[in-house]
């Protein structure tokens, strides 16, 4: 009897939801981690005696690992089989994790955070190379709902539990939070992934990782210093961004001459993946940089507490929960390019409410929007994700995922860049207060520094009228920076459209070696 005169499971089983435990597990570590962290920032500041752009590197080595390390996942997860490069990922994630609890010094902190990342890089692509290979292609779209849970939630959640914890315990239950669930996650794995035979046929592209994982890095350290200099014409942005930008063109032309490169670019001639990885791209790009500034305006305009402002994120999280396991059942029966257009429109309209925020703006009427854009959200990421696997048979799932994963690492700094160097520049515009200067660098202290200072209790020698002026100066800069993330919002529409409106077949047996091949399937 041949594979195909078996019908293949429509329902996810408990076999595979057994393997999504795993997989959702150390997602949720790894995502949570980074928006965690982003919280904390401020506190590191006032530990180690330290500047804001010295802190703001405990975030920008994290994410040059993951720069790092991802390109490599694809390799290694043929080479070494995935649940040992995935066990292997979740050790020193969470070795990573008890080591920066004991940091002693930023630098130290920034060392050992590397360490994270070096871990936390391979959870994602690895984690969905196993749960594809588990669920096979006609249920993708609902494990992708499943895979999407911690993907959407973590940067809601992620503010919250570091708020709190830091008003609770201390900085560095931070990290030490990680410990018990990475145990946990690498007893769990070991019992619930299937054992799979690495495939060692293949010889490591060396030449291709000394252009790509450098040029990677070198480029997103240039787009994270964009906030920090506030200008692209800075040396410290673009000198690496235009190194890494060679390396990376340099490692494209490479890539079609070998015939087993490190990132295969030529999956993209499958046309569902290079339309949804556009998709998910322009996507990310507005969504991690909507992401920044909606904490923000709580914090900076509204004067809330990082827990409180963690907690008004919440009906976006809400939202996401509702519509995501129906997105994922209507992604295996319904094409994508049918069904994610009116889940952007719903996220259109509600980030279009925070294009008009003043400095008392309704909370129920910011709390609904987010809400709103929550809905769109769960049907929007994780059936573009789908339709970029769907099409790809077992033994490019794990190239194909590794490039999705990059691609979203990529659009996430370059979104939040976006957004930071347009809010900065735009709050450094207010006026100055004459005979009013920072005690530390001697420069003028701003009407929106003197607000923003105040909404945090810090209190300062000025009228009222000033910090209400600067207060309001503070508010239009931020509706002024969601007209930029609106106006990426809209631009998502435009890849989007070419979506597939028709059901495509699964993956099939070609009988040519270079074709795709049915996608074997084993759970043990």
């Amino acid at each position: 009897m041949t594979d195909q005169a078996v019908a293949p499971p429509t329902k996810l089983d408990g076999a595979v939801f057994k393997i999504a435990g795993v997989v959702v597990l150390g997602a949720i570590m790894s995502i949570l981690d980074i928006t965690v962290v982003s919280v904390a920032l401020p506190t590191f500041q006032t530990e180690f005696d330290a500047t804001y752009a010295q802190v703001a590197w405990t975030m920008t080595g994290y994410t040059l690992a993951l720069a790092t390390v991802i390109p490599l996942s694809g390799w290694a997860a043929d080479r070494f089989g995935t649940k040992r490069l995935y066990m292997l990922a979740l050790l020193l994630f969470t070795m990573g994790s008890a080591l920066c609890a004991t940091a002693g010094s930023i630098e130290q902190l920034v060392a050992f955070r590397v360490l994270q990342g070096l871990g936390g890089g391979m959870l994602m692509p690895i984690g969905m190379t196993i749960m594809t290979r588990a669920a096979g292609p006609q249920r993708i779209g609902r494990l992708m709902a499943v895979l999407g849970v911690p993907m959407l939630l973590g940067p809601i959640a992620g503010p919250i539990l570091g708020g709190w914890l830091i008003e609770a315990a201390s900085w560095q239950w931070v990290f030490l939070i990680n410990v018990p669930i990475g145990a946990i996650g690498l007893v769990y794995a070991q019992f619930a992934l299937p054992k799979d035979e690495p495939h060692p046929a293949e010889s490591f592209d060396f030449v291709g990782m000394l252009m790509l994982s450098p040029g990677l890095a070198l480029f997103l350290f240039g787009v994270s210093s964009l906030p920090e200099t506030g200008t692209i014409t800075a040396a410290k942005v673009w000198i690496p961004m235009l190194a890494g930008s060679a390396l990376v063109i340099g490692f494209v032309l490479y890539s079609f001459r070998r015939t087993h490169p490190l990132l295969d670019l030529r999956l993209f001639r499958n046309r569902n993946l290079s339309v949804a990885s556009i998709s998910l791209f322009v996507f990310i790009i507005a969504f991690m940089g909507a992401g920044l500034l909606f904490p923000s305006y709580f914090l900076q305009v509204r004067g809330e507490s990082t827990l409180h402002a963690g907690l008004l994120m919440a009906p976006q999280g809400l939202g996401a929960m509702l519509t995501m396991p129906i997105a994922g059942t209507l992604a295996d029966r319904v094409p994508v390019g049918r069904t994610v257009p009116f889940a952007m429109s719903l996220i259109a309209l509600g980030f279009f409410t925070f294009t008009q925020v003043g400095t008392d703006t309704s909370y129920v009427l910011l709390c609904g929007s987010l809400f709103v854009m929550g809905l769109g959200m769960g049907g929007t990421m994780m059936p573009i994700m789908t339709s970029a696997l769907r099409t790809l048979a077992g033994h490019e799932v794990a190239r194909g995922s590794t490039l999705v994963n990059i691609l979203q690492q990529i659009g996430g700094s370059i979104g939040s860049a976006i957004m930071s160097v347009i809010l900065t520049s735009r709050l450094n515009g207010s006026a100055p207060i004459p005979g009013l200067n920072n005690p530390r660098t001697g420069e003028p202290i701003t009407e929106a520094g003197a607000a923003i200072a105040s909404q945090h209790g810090q209190q300062l020698p000025v009228e009222p009228s000033v910090i209400q002026r600067g207060l309001e100066f503070v508010a239009d800069s931020f509706a002024s920076t969601f007209w930029v993330g609106f106006i990426l919002v809209l631009a998502t529409f435009i890849p989007i459209a070419f979506l597939p409106r028709k059901r495509e077949p699964a993956p099939h047996a070609t009988g040519s070696g270079g074709d795709r091949t049915e996608a074997t399937v084993l759970v043990h």
